[in-house]
């Protein structure tokens, strides 16, 4: 399952207008896991938030993508029905209440100056800011500790803290779990490549 979301969201770029500032990543790249965690943090990666059996791609069976055009009524009509799915999408019960760490791009949402108070993290690059939000149970809405100073949209990092079954819509796509964070660190990048 986990190269199935990366590729829809390089799909759906074909059916949205979208321009991209520069960046280290492509629209639908994921970060790789670390060798190692954090004591007292199980690491998990974002296949784990989605259910066993669970099909993201379910809503477009059938539909070949590569006949759609920007301007087709029908891409429009398969975004709608996607989004309903998705902001739907099942959660995996056995992670409520777990102590995790996580690695994802950042959205902010409540930023105060140059701290920020709350935010979304999403699996790939250009989730819920330059491709549709992934579905709701690949989107985290984290309330860190204390604010993160500095942090930018699609910056990096590691998230540590409480997992709970959580949902809500923050705008800018709806989440399926919330997470207090007791650690928010960067996502360090060494000699080209990314950690």
């Amino acid at each position: 399952m986990t190269a199935r979301l990366p590729l829809l969201a390089l799909t759906l770029t074909l059916l949205l207008p979208l321009s991209l500032p520069a960046a280290d990543y492509r629209v639908g790249e994921r970060l790789p896991a670390a060798k190692a965690g954090t004591k007292g943090f199980r690491e998990i990666q974002w296949d784990d938030l989605m259910p066993k059996g669970w099909d993201p791609m379910a809503a477009f069976k059938g539909v070949n993508l590569n006949r759609l055009q920007d301007s087709d009524p029908k891409a429009a009509e398969l975004l709608a029905k996607v989004r309903v799915e998705w902001d739907k999408a099942p959660v995996e019960p056995a992670l409520n209440g777990q102590r995790v760490r996580i690695p994802g791009f950042v959205v902010p949402l409540e930023r105060k100056g140059d701290e920020v108070s709350e935010f979304l993290l999403v699996p790939y690059f250009g989730a819920c800011v330059h491709v549709p939000p992934p579905p709701s149970n690949q989107v985290i809405h984290v309330v860190p500790a204390k604010p993160v100073k500095g942090m930018q949209t699609m910056e990096t990092f590691w998230i540590s803290g409480t997992l709970n079954l959580q949902g809500g819509d923050s705008g800018m796509g709806v989440y399926a779990y919330r997470l207090a964070a007791e650690r928010v660190e960067p996502y360090v990048v060494k000699q080209g490549k990314k950690q």
